[in-house]
Order: structure tokens, then C-alpha cells, then sequence
């Protein structure tokens, strides 16, 4: 698995309730930005249109070498591959229990395919935001004071 780019600030931003992996329909010019890791993934957001799953915000800036007359639009809406059971049970989630779909990491698998990590997440509060904040300096103290606590033997 070749990771391509993560979304770190969904981890802070929202509290992640489910994980699913899933396609994602590109052109050839975008594979190739893709292999070459020219993917943004900080702003974007997944939603609902006609029954179907599309990641809004997902910047690949195309290549120099791609046909200038051929250049699709780095911020186009791109549709995702999923059992459409899959589809309906998120779709539930999302309309009824207020949640959000945020992509968390785009990756290529093992047979050389783009896949895209989805998460149902739910918005943190600022105090929530806090904690987080907290528990992160607190684990840095932690592992600085055994890095140190073995020096000092």
C-alpha cells in the first residue's frame, strides 16, 4: 500500500464513528498526479447526489505533460465505487443521525488501484477540540521523560 495523502485535520476536526474503503473513477491524467503524490485532501467532503456518493474538494493539480487540451478541473467532483448496500446504509446514517462522510486518506492497494478511505464522522465541539489538544502535549511529555528517564541510567 502506497500512500498518497492524508486528511490530518479530519482527525481533529471530527470524531471518526465508522471506516470503509472505497473506488474512486478518475482519468488517466489524474493517475499520473496521483503516482507522483500531487493530491489534496484537507477541504474536501463527500455527499449525496441522486443516490449515488461524490467527493467535493479533492485537489489534483494536473502534469505539465498532460494534453493542455485535455486538462480536466482539478476540483471536479469525482464519483465513488460502493455496493450500493453499502450506499444505503450511509446514507440512513447520514440523513437521519446528522453525521458527515469525510475522506481521511487516498492510497493505492495492492493490485495498483486508487482507493480512497472514507470515514462517518461526527463534529467535535471546541472543548472536545481541547481534550484532544491536551491528551497529545500530555503522551509528548510521556515519551520525552522515558527518552530522557533512559539517558540519565
Amino acid at each position: 500500500m502506497k500512500l498518497i495523502a492524508q486528511n490530518k485535520k479530519a482527525l481533529f476536526d471530527y470524531e471518526i464513528i465508522e471506516k470503509l474503503e472505497c473506488g474512486i473513477v478518475l482519468l488517466g491524467s489524474e493517475v499520473k498526479s496521483l503516482r507522483l503524490s500531487r493530491c489534496n485532501l484537507k477541504d474536501s467532503f463527500a455527499r449525496f447526489v441522486k443516490g449515488e456518493l461524490f467527493v467535493f474538494g479533492m485537489h489534483i493539480s494536473f502534469l505539465q505533460s498532460t494534453n493542455p487540451h485535455f486538462r480536466p478541473d482539478e476540483k471536479r467532483a469525482r464519483k465513488l465505487l460502493l455496493h450500493r448496500s453499502q450506499l444505503d446504509k450511509w446514507f440512513g446514517k447520514v440523513s437521519q443521525d446528522g453525521l458527515t462522510i469525510v475522506p481521511l486518506s487516498i492510497y493505492f492497494n495492492a493490485h495498483n488501484k486508487a482507493k480512497l478511505q472514507l470515514a462517518l464522522a461526527r463534529g467535535k465541539q471546541l472543548h472536545d477540540k481541547r481534550e484532544s489538544i491536551k491528551k497529545k502535549i500530555l503522551d509528548r511529555e510521556a515519551r520525552a521523560s522515558l527518552k530522557n528517564y533512559g539517558k540519565s541510567l
